[in-house]
């Protein structure tokens, strides 16, 4: 493929680092018309063998501990920022203000202040950012939005959106960053529900308000003494010390759109039984739209009647969003690293075009703003309008 090379920097060797990683790898067999090819060159990581792992696994030539060494090489030109989210404002912030494009994950560190200062600062460097919100990129889902904007279900009336999954459900899984206010921010609110929000915002429209519940359901983990920490594994000794966790394992929420349509919310991380159980039901006045993550490539329609009307399943096909850069045909699903490589055609689409394509900082913002209200009504038990 003829085209500029993009040299890419990775702020963060973990697993989201990885996917972010074979995304870029990926990008020129899916999208060959574009013409910037990203090349994964420098990797930032505190913790050496993860950082050694990662640069061994992708051909990286420098590697760093220190992620300013990397935003000090004038030859990088894009950032991935998958570091834990208390880092992500004061990366993000600092990615643009070197001058390099931007693409980070959810959530943009601890709430609305901070999200807003990196679309502050990538806006000031006159730089490109897309955000993490992968899920809004499935062709199913792009075919479940145009069928809304076409009216084939009527008016949208109601909605149930949830986001239910079982990483923290064991009781002795060990305390780490994600369960401290500190370093976590609000626990599933950042790590899942803004997914959902983000769902709900590119399906349906801004919120208007809501009404908020949540709740710890394991207020102490044990305190794990070495080894790496992920989403799996559990301390087994009995003795161990334990810490309290600080935010939230579960929410539900009551949201109102600007356009009047009802959304029940649901987001847990301690949800025994569910696994990456994401998806939506969307009823409108002339039907309905059903779509599960985890059989991404399906989306469930009832339309063309009031009563006695039957579900029938529409396949995800070339035309529906990206699906034709990934297969052929209908019926042959997509995987989540797909949905990352849409993601970062997103971003290269908008560094060639100077401007912002996929999910920008301003979504980035409003999910934020969507989840500050929620905690605000959680502890005033009273509905909380958005700006």
């Amino acid at each position: 493929m003829s085209g500029s090379a993009l040299r890419v920097g990775v702020i963060g060797a973990g697993w989201m680092g990885h996917a972010h990683a074979r995304a870029y790898l990926r990008l020129p067999h899916h999208y060959p018309q574009l013409e910037i090819t990203p090349r994964v060159a420098a990797v930032a990581d505190p913790v050496e063998r993860n950082a050694q792992d990662f640069a061994q696994r992708y051909g990286v030539e420098n590697v760093h501990a220190d992620w300013h060494d990397l935003l000090a090489d004038p030859s990088i030109e894009v950032v991935s920022v998958t570091a834990p989210n208390v880092l992500h404002r004061e990366i993000g912030a600092a990615v643009a203000e070197a001058g390099k494009h931007l693409w980070i994950e959810k959530p943009v560190g601890l709430g609305t202040s901070d999200a807003r200062a990196v679309a502050v600062a990538v806006e000031k460097a006159g730089v490109q950012a897309v955000v993490g919100f992968n899920y809004r990129n499935a062709p199913a889902v792009q075919k479940a939005r145009a069928l809304i904007a076409s009216g084939a279900i009527g008016r949208v009336t109601n909605a149930y959106v949830r986001l239910l999954t079982d990483y923290a459900a064991h009781p002795r899984g060990p305390l780490s960053w994600r369960y401290t206010l500190a370093s976590g921010g609000h626990g599933v609110l950042g790590d899942l529900a803004s997914h959902g929000v983000d769902l709900v915002r590119y399906l349906l429209g801004d919120l208007e308000r809501l009404v908020a519940d949540t709740a710890v359901f394991h207020q102490q983990r044990p305190i794990a003494v070495s080894g790496g920490i992920g989403h799996q594994g559990a301390v087994e000794d009995p003795n161990a010390a334990t810490g309290e966790v600080e935010n939230e394992d579960y929410l539900s929420a009551l949201l109102r759109t600007r356009s009047g349509t009802r959304v029940l919310f649901e987001a847990s991380r301690v949800s025994v039984g569910d696994q990456n159980t994401y998806g939506f039901e969307i009823h409108g006045t002339e039907g309905r739209l059903t779509w599960d993550f985890r059989r991404q490539g399906e989306l469930l329609v009832a339309a063309g009647g009031y009563q006695d009307v039957s579900t029938t399943t529409a396949y995800a096909a070339p035309g529906d969003g990206d699906h034709g850069a990934f297969q052929p045909g209908a019926g042959l699903a997509l995987s989540y690293d797909d949905l990352k490589v849409i993601e970062c055609a997103s971003l290269v689409r908008s560094i060639a075009a100077r401007s912002p394509q996929g999910a920008t900082l301003t979504d980035a913002v409003r999910s934020a703003e969507a989840l500050d209200a929620v905690v605000e009504s959680a502890a005033s038990g009273t509905w909380v309008s958005l700006p």
